[in-house]
């Protein structure tokens, strides 16, 4: 029932039908009403400076973007740096310290999905995750970081930084609820949007391939994935973040009688404990650096 609700959410949001178009009408009142709040807020909101530089790499829609695969491409050569982000669907509460400046010190069940994928891609990097990102940025410069790179923080209007806002094109233009945007680029807001195909690429590999693969993904919009695809036996989505349990995945690998079962590394993290046969789509970013050089 979860899973049937968020894809119809996703469907209504970026490519609503007819019906669901009606819907987002509707709603258009409450989106204006919306939007005027989360206007409000910024205006009346001012930044803290924390005296340490930080880049935030966000969108301005929900769902995926692909933030984590452009934080990690941006920050894979750069020493003395902390990735900060909320942790969301994480069983941990409060600030945790997923990596510190050589291990690993929590597990996936802890950091959440998107910090552990920083974690292990990111060998030079604190990874620190809390619903308060004040309190890592703070905890971050008392570790001696020079650099903080905040996933998803645009919202953030009371922190100072150099907002990135991956763009991201849709059918439908509103706010939430009638559409899929959280804010707008407000005016007197700057932030560098950069496009793919423009400003970067995506590059896929795919690691332990075998002849016959199941799909498995828990990412949001998961038919962005489509075109990366080398041919699978079947595709299985389940909703953004879900938890996967090994009784489930091994049920997938006996319906489909596949060799293998074909994950993100955003799924990864989280099967990789159950010893099943996995291949890996591997998708990552490579930055054109025109806008982004100085970064």
């Amino acid at each position: 029932m979860k899973k049937s609700f968020v894809f119809w959410v996703e469907e209504y949001l970026y490519n609503p039908k007819f019906f669901q178009k009606i819907l987002s009408f509707l709603l258009y009142p409450l989106s204006l009403l919306y939007c005027f709040i989360m206007w409000i807020r910024f205006k009346y909101t001012t930044p803290e400076d924390f005296g340490i530089e930080i880049i935030s790499v966000g969108n301005l829609v929900v769902g995926g973007s692909g933030k984590t695969p452009f934080v990690t491409a941006l920050a894979h050569n750069q020493k003395n740096i902390a990735v900060v982000l909320r942790g969301y669907g994480r069983k941990s509460k409060g600030l945790v310290i997923v990596k510190d400046k050589e291990n690993i010190l929590v597990d996936v069940e802890q950091s959440g999905d998107e910090a552990m994928i920083y974690a292990k891609k990111l060998p030079n990097a604190v990874v620190i995750v809390s619903e308060d990102r004040k309190v890592a940025i703070n905890k971050a410069k008392e570790m001696g970081i020079e650099k903080i790179f905040l996933d998803d923080a645009y919202s953030k209007h009371d922190i100072k930084k150099l907002d990135i806002l991956l763009d991201v094109p849709t059918k439908n233009n509103f706010c939430l609820p009638s559409g899929p945007y959280r804010e707008r680029l407000w005016k007197g807001k700057f932030a560098m949007v950069l496009q793919e195909d423009k400003d970067f690429k995506r590059v896929t590999t795919l690691k332990d391939e075998t002849s016959k693969m199941s799909l498995v993904t828990a990412i949001a919009r998961p038919q962005r994935l489509d075109s990366y695809l080398p041919e699978v036996v079947a595709k299985h989505y389940f909703e953004d973040h879900h938890n996967f349990t090994k009784e489930e995945l091994e049920a997938i690998l006996r319906k489909d009688k596949s060799e293998s079962l074909l994950v993100t590394f955003k799924d990864f993290v989280k099967i990789e404990k159950f010893g099943l046969p996995l291949s890996l789509l591997d998708l990552e970013l490579e930055l054109k650096y025109g806008k982004i050089s100085e970064l």
